[in-house]
């Protein structure tokens, strides 16, 4: 059995974002995203090669979109970014931390696979 809480441990001042697997298994992996401040560099973009669930349980973020769509965030959002949609980090808070969790999955359909 493993357990913590997903709002301690989180340092005072940290100059990247912190991601912690929390939880990891074939296909699916779940991390706890610590943020206070920090945002995608200028240009730069995720392209997954799987899809993500990501909730925000603390502060505020806002994601941008390739298609030019944003999304702004409060605690208890989430949203499902599906594989190779572009997106960035544009804003997190610094006080109080952003506190994500996102669960990555590469799990394939298996109806889609030919066989």
């Amino acid at each position: 059995m493993q357990q913590g809480n997903l709002f301690t441990g989180i340092p005072a001042v940290f100059p990247q974002e912190i991601f912690e697997t929390l939880l990891e298994q074939p296909g699916v992996r779940l991390e706890r995203i610590l943020s206070r401040g920090q945002v995608t560099p200028p240009g730069q973009w995720y392209d997954q090669d799987g899809d993500e669930w990501v909730l925000l349980l603390q502060g505020q973020a806002r994601l941008a979109f390739a298609d030019g769509s944003q999304l702004t965030m409060e605690p208890g959002d989430w949203v499902y970014i599906e594989r190779h949609r572009r997106h960035r980090v544009e804003y997190t808070s610094a006080e109080p931390a952003a506190v994500w969790l996102g669960l990555h999955l590469r799990i394939r359909n298996p109806a889609a696979t030919p066989g």
